[in-house]
């Protein structure tokens, strides 16, 4: 990523990025791009540097860093063991059953 840092002019507000930092950039994303694609793709990306530029001019100074922009609290409920074995309710359904088990048909040959 530092290298392809230094390849990247600022001019007058303006990202230009080199032909040379789209073939670094598809290598390393493992992309093989036509001209037309890579020139769409450059243009994209410095549209991209751009607005990160505009938003490198908002002043952040009071607002706390954050991971989420929602508040993240602990959804899970209350892990309670309990003493139940519920064979009995999960066999009541079974069209056969031996003892504890279901009886289902055999489908390796031995």
């Amino acid at each position: 990523m530092e290298q392809v840092e230094k390849k990247v002019d600022v001019k007058a507000g303006k990202n230009d990025i080199s032909d040379e930092t789209m073939e670094y950039v598809g290598i390393l994303a493992k992309l093989e791009l036509s001209k037309e694609e890579k020139a769409a793709a450059k243009k994209d990306m410095e549209k991209m540097l751009d607005y990160i530029d505009t938003l490198n001019e908002l002043d952040t100074s009071g607002i706390e860093p954050m991971s989420h922009v929602f508040a993240m609290d602990n959804v899970f409920r209350e892990d309670i063991v309990e003493d139940v074995d519920g064979g009995e309710d999960t066999l009541a359904n079974a069209p056969e059953r031996r003892e504890r088990a279901f009886v289902v048909p055999k489908t390796v040959d031995q």
